[in-house]
């Protein structure tokens, strides 16, 4: 679920690690020029190359995505997805 964006023809990567270093952190994704979306869902979850020209996120079930920064078209902060906690008696 779409929750507040960043849209801009010339993504830098200071927005993307804006976002990833937040705190606390929260899920987003990675909109690309070719329509795919990249889901960020834990900081541990991505790197980046020594000159932040590329980014490399690791999927849950396996697999990775290597992301020239050239592409991204978009940054979407996505809800939690956590569920609330049953409070114990």
């Amino acid at each position: 679920m779409l929750r507040g964006g960043y849209l801009s023809s010339d993504m830098n990567v200071d927005q993307i690690r804006e976002l990833y270093s937040a705190a606390p952190f929260k899920p987003f994704e990675i909109a690309l020029t070719n329509g795919a979306a990249v889901r960020v869902v834990h900081p541990e979850f991505m790197s980046f190359s020594p000159d932040y020209r590329t980014v490399h996120v690791y999927e849950v079930a396996g697999g990775s995505k290597h992301i020239d920064v050239k592409l991204v078209v978009a940054l979407n902060e996505l809800e939690n997805g956590a569920r609330p906690r049953k409070r114990k008696r």
